[in-house]
């Protein structure tokens, strides 16, 4: 495969590829991809088809995935929608899409009930940026398409988006440091970066190293101010304003408020420099 591909972002091996990758990738085969959907809470995307290989990302319920191939095993390789990000999921996650979602989760987590009651025991939760079709509202709660009662207040029309996405990473303070996750049962730094902006309708790559090369516009660390990315090698912060940062670190095991200089000094210490620090756009 030519080296100007991205592993991450092509779906093509030495024995299969997408069928609109002929011509421009080697593969013993092509194939067209199967449109599948997300229908747990979450799903693991994994770097080999195996429980217990590395956790490259999370796709979130409702999210759309193309699939190139399905083992008897039950792991599924394919295409996520939403950043294109490429690996095996557990097939059983995965079903033949139903209605197009209407609505996205709000709320950090929320929960699902299997009729009109509160009451009764809640059948998943699904987290923040999850995608539902709702075909109704009863009340207080909003009913999906597959017959899910959901809180109408944790809820928000996809064409709705929040205008602040670092005040939606600081509401993952405290969850748990999860290499690959996307959720506030654990997250990584990239991963939280990339919630927070999707919430507020700016499409963004999965890991630090495409969000550094793909997000905003360099400035100086003098002119550090809220909602700038600080990026080093293998991280990302982001700035709330000119002296702390908010980011999911491996140090603090946590989603973290720490001071930007305490941060940078730490770093440097292990031998780490700033690589580059990004301002996106106004109003974010």
């Amino acid at each position: 495969m030519a080296e100007a591909f991205d592993r991450r972002l092509t779906p093509a091996r030495p024995d299969l590829a997408a069928a609109h990758l002929r011509g421009k990738v080697e593969a013993a085969r092509f194939v067209a991809g199967e449109l599948r959907e997300v229908v747990e809470p979450q799903a693991p995307l994994r770097r080999e088809p195996a429980p217990d290989a590395p956790l490259d990302t999370e796709a979130l319920k409702g999210e759309r995935v193309s699939v190139y191939e399905t083992t008897e095993e039950g792991w599924a390789w394919g295409q996520l929608e939403s950043d294109g990000y490429v690996g095996w999921l557990p097939a059983n996650a995965l079903a033949a899409p139903g209605p197009a979602a209407t609505h996205k989760v709000t709320a950090l987590r929320t929960l699902a009930f299997p009729g009109p009651s509160i009451k009764a025991p809640p059948i998943e939760a699904m987290s923040l940026g999850s995608r539902l079709a709702i075909v109704r509202i009863e009340g207080r709660l909003a009913v999906t398409a597959r017959g899910a009662f959901v809180p109408a207040n944790h809820l928000a029309p996809l064409v709705q988006f929040e205008t602040d996405f670092v005040a939606v990473a600081e509401r993952f303070l405290g969850a748990p440091y999860l290499w690959g996750g996307k959720t506030s049962l654990g997250i990584d730094c990239s991963g939280l970066v990339q919630v927070a902006l999707t919430a507020c309708g700016v499409a963004c790559p999965r890991d630090s190293d495409m969000q550094e090369r793909a997000l905003g516009a360099p400035i100086d660390l003098a002119d550090l101010k809220r909602g700038d990315l600080v990026f080093w090698k293998g991280h990302v912060a982001i700035a709330r304003d000119r002296t702390t940062l908010v980011h999911a670190n491996a140090f603090h095991m946590a989603v973290a408020i720490e001071e930007t200089e305490a941060a940078l000094a730490r770093l440097r210490a292990g031998g780490s420099e700033v690589t580059k620090i990004k301002r996106l756009s106004s109003g974010l």
